[in-house]
């Protein structure tokens, strides 16, 4: 994929990715690393030191730590705000209805978030979903939307994504 010109990579675990990049990453100077898997709060420093862009900010003990991580290495990766969209027991992310907060709380701690991300429920339409990430976004002054995979991109397009994640689509199933 670098070979072909492709720079943007996500990434679902810190320490996989740190082998995996390590390295090549000085080699592809506009490389862009995204983790768009869960963090633990352990993880924090590897993450704030190594990705340029983390999606999965979903708990204020975690973004206190990349706060903190930030200040001490001087450097600050993007962030964006994981919402639990569907409401869903098994997924991580804010609840909708507690994400405004959220986002102020985050502020609070000096980082400002440069996006929102969500997974929609695998089932039914998806669509409500993502206008209703649109909104959350909106409403804080938040200007990308990192939703749409392989299976439903076309639909978070037309909801105004930014961002889509397809791995599936191009690499298979993990």
């Amino acid at each position: 994929m670098l070979e072909a010109g492709h720079r943007r990579f996500g990434e679902n675990r810190v320490q996989e990715a740190m082998e995996r990049w390590r390295p090549v990453k000085d080699q592809y100077p506009d490389l862009t690393l995204c983790l768009i898997g869960p963090l633990q709060s352990n993880k924090a420093a590897d993450a704030v030191a190594f990705f340029d862009i983390i999606e999965s900010v979903d708990r204020e003990k975690i973004a206190r730590a990349i706060s903190d991580e930030a200040q001490k290495q001087g450097r600050s990766p993007h962030i964006y705000v994981q919402v639990n969209i569907g409401e869903e027991a098994q997924k991580a992310g804010i609840l909708p209805t507690e994400a405004d907060a959220f986002i102020a709380t985050v502020r609070s701690y000096g980082l400002e978030p440069r996006g929102l991300m969500c997974i929609p429920p695998v089932e039914g339409p998806r669509g409500p979903y993502f206008a209703l990430l649109r909104k959350i976004a909106e409403r804080n002054g938040i200007g990308h939307l990192s939703m749409g995979m392989s299976d439903d991109f076309e639909t978070a397009l037309r909801f105004g994504s930014n961002e889509i994640r397809v791995g599936t689509a191009i690499f298979g199933q993990r």
